[in-house]
């Protein structure tokens, strides 16, 4: 098994006043030559929009684009004349294809809005841009991780142009719990939303992560109180 080990504090940081970001990867003027990447997984974003605030339209393509809203509501347009607002307990992706055009901005004017954005390089190139969104309240496993992003529509609530995994858990409890790569080949990389856990011998604080690979199966022992995320992706890309 090998392993990197991405602390909160080790992370990019951007004020721009109405964004507050945190980067696990290198994004815009942050760089870091040791954090390009983890595989097919390019950006993993830990955004807080001011009330009222967002991103004006801008330009994607050739990526898979996913966005997991923590806190708030987060207003979408673009120009596949796609409109919709995403709130926690929902889950938005959008395949950017041959390119699409896009704004994002928070819907309320007396909150801020937190959220995990993340981009998955895509298998194929040049597909015909598409966007979804659903609620994942149905999905949820008490105290177990649960799948909500996929490669196949039937394995979870949405897909995406890559052998990738997305899990989510929520955890009222002390336990341990396996996770077992479903592909060969791919590493997986455990991002901590809340709380406190040991993953892989390792021990992760809120928003820690570890990336982990050459393994088929590894161990997270979690606190109360704690949310992961795991992406497990291809690390050829």
């Amino acid at each position: 098994m090998k392993k990197v080990f991405h602390s909160a504090e080790s992370r990019g940081a951007a004020n721009h006043g109405w964004l507050q970001a945190k980067h696990s990867f290198s994004f815009a003027s942050w760089y870091n030559p040791e954090r390009i990447q983890f595989g097919a997984l390019r950006v993993l974003n830990d955004d807080t929009i001011a009330p009222g605030m967002g991103f004006g339209t801008h330009p994607h393509d050739n990526m898979e684009i996913i966005t997991i809203p923590l806190q708030g509501a987060l207003e979408h347009k673009d120009s596949m004349d796609n409109t919709g607002v995403i709130e926690a307990d929902e889950i938005q992706v959008m395949s950017a294809g041959t390119g699409i055009y896009h704004s994002e901005y928070n819907k309320n004017k007396d909150q801020s809005v937190s959220l995990l954005q993340i981009w998955i390089f895509p298998k194929t190139q040049n597909v015909t841009p598409r966007y979804d969104q659903k609620n994942i309240k149905d999905l949820k496993k008490a105290n177990s991780l649960y799948a909500v992003v996929g490669p196949d529509s039937e394995e979870a609530a949405l897909w995406i142009h890559q052998d990738a995994w997305f899990h989510l858990g929520e955890f009222d409890r002390a336990l341990k719990t396996d996770y077992t790569v479903k592909k060969k080949g791919s590493g997986v990389y455990v991002f901590l939303i809340e709380g406190a856990a040991e993953v892989a011998g390792h021990k992760l604080e809120k928003r820690d992560a570890i990336g982990i690979w050459e393994t088929d199966q590894f161990v997270l022992n979690v606190t109360p109180d704690t949310r992961v995320l795991t992406i497990e992706v291809p690390l050829n890309e």
